[in-house]
């Protein structure tokens, strides 16, 4: 068997869209009744607890009765589809050049796992989103009440996987933490920037687009090796 490939999915995959998504935020609290910019500034603030904790109604109703709002039921729902269609949105933004390069890594025979740190939207829409016919396994933070760097949550995708972390490969852009999580379980670590130069400090292997990775891992594995590296952190 290849080595199992393990993806981010946010600006590695698929553009983050963060301008979209406070511009979505926006939207939604003149749906529930709040202040745009105070929602945007609690989404922000809250982005944690949304990752592992609250699904979309929930983080609607306790973001916008911190801020006074006292949205129906009817407001709510109206509020979360308007989030859960941009969720479908950026899953659907991704590029064929990137499909191309996941059914490359597929024909080489390498098993493709995600682990992405998202909120219940993401998880929703991913079954029907081109990706998600290409991944073996996909992990997402509100579905495990785990989040990266957690050195738990790789080594969650790396079971369902059926191999050791050791035996993994992991590509992200760096947002999170990330590549120090998947370095400290053993990964060998790619870090790319072609949606974004989130971690410019990381010391290890970089590629500016994901194109270049079958081909890199069709060296030998001894060519490749672990990752050197065994630090990243998050930038601003």
């Amino acid at each position: 068997m290849s080595r199992p490939v393990v993806f981010d999915l946010f600006h590695t995959l698929v553009q983050g869209a963060d301008e979209e998504r406070d511009r979505v935020v926006g939207e939604m609290a003149v749906m529930v009744g709040v202040a745009p910019a105070e929602l945007v500034a609690a989404y922000h603030a809250t982005w944690r607890d949304r990752l592992v904790r609250w699904d979309v109604e929930e983080t609607i109703r306790i973001l916008a009765g911190r801020l006074g709002g006292t949205p129906t039921d009817e407001q709510v729902t109206r509020a979360g589809e308007h989030r859960r269609a941009l969720a479908r949105r950026v899953l659907d933004s991704v590029s064929t050049a990137t499909l191309d390069v996941l059914d490359a890594l597929r024909g080489d025979e390498h098993p493709l796992a995600l682990i992405s740190n998202a909120t219940s939207d993401t998880a929703e829409a991913w079954p029907r989103s081109p990706l998600a016919q290409r991944f073996d396994v996909a992990v997402f933070s509100c579905d495990v009440g785990l989040a990266k760097p957690d050195p738990a949550i790789y080594q969650l995708a790396a079971e369902r996987l059926g191999v050791g972390p050791a035996e993994c490969v992991f590509v992200g852009d760096g947002a999170d933490g990330e590549l120090a999580g998947a370095a400290a379980v053993g990964m060998t670590v790619f870090r790319t920037t072609e949606h974004n130069d989130t971690d410019p400090s990381w010391g290890g292997p970089v590629f500016a687009t994901l194109g270049a990775l079958p081909a890199i891992l069709r060296e030998p594995f001894t060519a490749i090796g672990p990752s050197a590296a065994h630090a990243g952190h998050r930038t601003a």
